[in-house]
């Protein structure tokens, strides 16, 4: 088979070229970043939690497994619901889930109840995720690789900003503060019901022209399902050291180079803000030279960085955490256009596939990773994890399906 040739082809019956909807890309984009900013005050506060309910490294992994297997396990069913049937005002209801468990987590009294709030935030995203990343990809104007950054570096950003506003506001002010952050959601709820709307009128436009013809792919569906599996590996592994940076990061630094809890939190905020910073470079980059080098480059190219962590000091500690965030985040954007163009016309369960996906090898990695912490030491689990990056190689058995830009 040659590999070099495009994976599908169409026969679009219109000759337009649309322009990319800036304002709708920048509200989903602004929406992610309030999303992900209230998930994640969970994993910010696992250092209180630890102390008040007096838990151990395998019950906090147990909260963030929760968490992310109500996100992983309903985001592909999600996304395959919405792909026959979009429901443009479902963003609204996902983000209300995620209201819902910010409040049960902020009054929270018992660990069962901390189990539930994880819970309800982890099924706001799962609705919230597939659905947006089909705005975005609406709103692109052909730019797969741009958009999806955009929206993507919304969510880091948020990811970021959590830990830092949890140091100032949760930290001091103890875990009923977290209720505070409704305010986030209710503003997310605003721009997403305007979103909605957009998407609604869009959706009519599209209905009332005529359509493409469906895209083909020329990869057989054994190749796809290879390549499928391959980027599926390549998310757990990213995703898998990613769990033993946002869970763990505070208590190893607090461990090996006793930090404070909130010296530690601003430094989890540095690494989170490489990872905002490189999800923007992947996009544009993979629509210029190609998704699979991206990948490669992503993967692969973070091991040296992950090798050297465990062994390196305070100061050379925050530097390769920023390294790695910086090159690791540029993959998933890269892998997530790369799927949706081998499987043409299926966005919403792609989307909900990595995206669950991702969430899923993130609280695995935090529940197994956390009960290997209880039986070894945190510093043993860093040692372990900076081999992952390894499984990059398997980068070499994706079939090149684009064509890049000059």
């Amino acid at each position: 088979m040659d590999t070099k040739s495009p994976a599908f082809a169409a026969a679009p019956v219109r000759a337009s070229v649309e322009r990319v909807t800036i304002p709708i890309l920048a509200a989903i984009s602004v929406s992610h970043l309030l999303n992900d900013l209230i998930q994640s005050l969970l994993p910010a506060i696992y250092p209180i939690l630890k102390e008040n309910f007096r838990l151990d490294f395998g019950q906090i992994g147990l909260l963030t497994l929760t968490f992310q297997l109500t996100a992983s396990l309903l985001q592909p069913l999600v996304g395959t619901f919405t792909d026959k049937r979009p429901q443009p005002f479902s963003l609204v209801i996902g983000m209300g889930f995620t209201l819902i468990g910010l409040l049960t987590l902020s009054q929270a009294s018992s660990y069962p109840l901390l189990l539930l709030g994880a819970a309800l935030v982890g099924m706001g995203s799962s609705v919230f995720h597939p659905e947006s990343s089909r705005v975005a990809r609406m709103a692109s104007g052909g730019r797969h690789g741009l958009a999806q950054s955009v929206f993507q570096v919304g969510g880091n950003a948020g990811s970021a900003l959590g830990p830092l506003l949890a140091a100032f506001i949760v930290v001091p002010f103890g875990q009923t503060s977290i209720a505070w952050f409704s305010v986030v959601a209710l503003l997310a709820m605003i721009i997403l019901f305007n979103v909605g709307r957009w998407y609604r009128a869009k959706l009519a436009d599209l209905r009332s022209k005529p359509k493409a013809a469906a895209a083909v792919s020329i990869l057989s569906r054994k190749r796809i399902a290879v390549s499928i599996t391959i980027l599926m590996l390549l998310v757990f592994s990213k995703n898998f050291y990613t769990a033993s940076i946002s869970s763990y990061f505070t208590f190893y630094l607090m461990s090996k180079f006793q930090v404070s809890v909130q010296d530690s939190q601003l430094y989890l905020f540095v690494f989170l803000g490489a990872v905002a910073a490189g999800t923007v470079i992947g996009g544009p980059i993979g629509d210029r030279i190609g998704r699979r080098y991206v990948i490669w480059i992503s993967i692969l190219g973070v091991l040296p960085f992950t090798l050297m962590l465990p062994y390196a000091n305070l100061f050379w500690t925050a530097v390769l955490s920023v390294v790695i965030g910086l090159v690791l985040a540029s993959a998933f954007s890269a892998i997530l256009v790369y799927a949706t163009e081998l499987v043409p016309g299926r966005v919403g369960m792609i989307a909900g596939l990595f995206f669950g996906l991702s969430f899923g090898m993130g609280g695995l990695g935090a529940a197994v990773l956390g009960q290997l912490a209880d039986m070894t030491s945190i510093e043993t689990v860093y040692k372990i994890v900076s081999f992952l990056p390894a499984i990059g190689l398997l980068t070499y058995f994706l079939p090149k399906i684009e064509k890049t830009r000059a």
